[in-house]
């Protein structure tokens, strides 16, 4: 099956409207791991992540890297094919179930680090900008961001050079958001970074 390169595909949105598919592929873009690694990781019934595996696979975004023979069964060992990015124009197309579904991963990968400790280095950083902002502003900020989504992508690269698997390699997240802080309480619009 082809892989998914359009954010118009339907098989797209099929994969991302799924909150357990899209903690599955966040898992899978960091590291290989079995449906059993990541049903106890996501503590979420064999069965259902082991369905999920199987469907992102078949729907290209997911590739099996190994097989392995554990207790008389074999064991498939998943890999995503590359880093799931939405663009900016991307992002408005995607219906409104899927950007909840996908906000929402990001939202548990964040308070599950803070609950595991992983704000607790000197280096962590966690920023909240409340911004009123005009129409030409939000474009600015919007512009700003991507910039930065850009070097990070560049800084990613540059690492992987320098990796070698050693204990000091760390895995860092990072999670940016751009919202109307005020959409629902009918307070003026602002812009949050």
């Amino acid at each position: 099956m082809r892989a998914i390169s359009d954010i118009g595909d339907p098989r797209l949105v099929k994969a991302l409207a799924h909150p357990l598919r899209v903690q599955i592929l966040g898992v899978l873009e960091e590291r290989v791991a079995s449906p059993s690694d990541l049903a106890e990781e996501l503590g979420a019934p064999l069965g259902n992540v082991s369905y999920h595996v199987r469907t992102l696979a078949e729907l290209g975004l997911l590739k099996l890297v190994r097989r392995r023979t554990r207790r008389g069964a074999v064991e498939h060992y998943y890999q995503a094919r590359g880093r799931a990015t939405v663009s900016d124009e991307a992002w408005s197309q995607v219906p409104s179930v899927v950007r909840r579904s996908m906000v929402g991963v990001a939202l548990e990968q964040a308070v599950s680090a803070a609950a595991d400790g992983g704000f607790e280095s000197d280096d962590t950083s966690v920023t909240r900008h409340s911004l009123t902002l005009d129409e030409e502003g939000v474009r600015e900020a919007c512009d700003a961001l991507a910039k930065l989504h850009e070097q990070l992508a560049a800084i990613q690269e540059r690492s992987a050079e320098r990796l070698d698997g050693s204990v000091g390699d760390r895995q860092v997240g990072l999670v940016t958001m751009l919202f109307e802080a005020g959409a629902r309480t009918g307070a003026p619009a602002t812009a949050n970074a």
